[in-house]
């Protein structure tokens, strides 16, 4: 068990360069709390007015969870997939032992965009099956009553919130949720208190009130609640957006590089080596209506890779 937290997470700015040409502000994974729940990794690329082209990349062990908030988004895999995500929609990639995708934004040149873009690290039973994607362009929404003011609108993303279950695919108990309050609105949110939880402050304004402690989130941090909680009640003043995201605490060792998730180092240079080789396309497949364009692997650190561990 955790126990209950109110830890603060700020985002850093991190330049993805290149063809890209853009920046992201990332929250997870973080230093001391390198999951929540399955979720291990939060990217908010936006707003911008740009040109992104993300050519295609490898990934294993994960499912990356791409939420629009403007603009719209081409994808594109190794398995056939080649679809226009917006506003609402839900992109849910699975790699399994392995997939290669690219993402551009609609148009020959620059547009707004910003979306919230997830990773989900997949549990033992899964980070070997077989690659997956799938779209959702209608995602169940469940009202909580306000305890003043209006009541509040919440999309269930992935996983299962207030009783309402995402008809996406997961592979652990998770939780990711769009909540919009309206201005001058108090809304208790229903936790499960077996799962730890964090608020992520998309738009607005919002306060966070846990155990008689109010805090005030600036936009794009996110609050880490730890778990033991049945509920935590939130205000706006001038309206908010906000992202829940949790689920049972995510136990297994946990190695991150680049764009792979895996539990020793040994796993991620053999993911290197067979993306960077004459066969990789045996493993990660071919992005459809793509050429020889691709996004090669950085060298290795002359470390060995540890796994990340929660420190609070």
């Amino acid at each position: 068990m955790i126990g209950e937290r109110s830890i603060l997470l700020e985002p850093r700015e991190v330049p993805l360069g290149g063809v890209r040409g853009m920046s992201v502000l990332r929250t997870l994974p973080n230093r001391d709390i390198p999951t929540v729940g399955a979720w291990c990794f939060l990217d908010r690329f936006g707003p911008d007015e740009v040109r992104m082209r993300v050519e295609p990349h490898p990934h294993i062990g994960l499912q990356t969870v791409t939420w629009p908030l403007v603009g719209e988004q081409r994808h594109r895999d190794s398995e056939g997939s080649d679809v226009t995500l917006r506003r609402g929609q839900l992109n849910l990639m699975t790699a399994g032992d392995g997939i290669s995708h690219s993402e551009y934004s609609v148009g020959d040149g620059p547009v707004p965009l910003d979306a919230l873009q997830f990773w989900v690290v997949l549990p033992e039973s899964a980070r070997r099956g077989a690659p997956g994607f799938e779209q959702h362009t209608s995602l169940p929404s469940v009202m909580l009553p306000a305890d003043s003011g209006s009541d509040a609108d919440a999309t269930v993303v992935l996983g299962e919130f207030a009783g309402v279950r995402s008809p996406a695919t997961v592979h652990t108990p998770i939780v990711g949720a769009e909540i919009a309050l309206a201005a001058g609105s108090r809304v208790t949110l229903p936790f499960d208190p077996a799962w730890e939880h964090a608020i992520v402050l998309v738009e607005g304004d919002v306060t966070v009130s846990v155990a008689g402690d109010d805090r005030m989130l600036a936009q794009n941090d996110m609050l880490y609640l730890g778990d033991s909680r049945t509920s935590v009640t939130v205000s706006s003043t001038d309206g908010a957006l906000v992202f829940v995201l949790g689920g049972e605490p995510f136990e297994e060792d946990l190695v991150m590089w680049w764009n792979f998730a895996a539990r020793t180092h040994d796993e991620i240079a053999q993911a290197r080596s067979d993306w960077e080789g004459a066969a990789a396309s045996a493993r990660f497949g071919t992005v459809v209506n793509h050429g020889d364009e691709r996004i090669p692997a950085p060298e290795l650190p002359h470390v060995t890779l540890k796994s990340r561990h929660r420190r609070i």
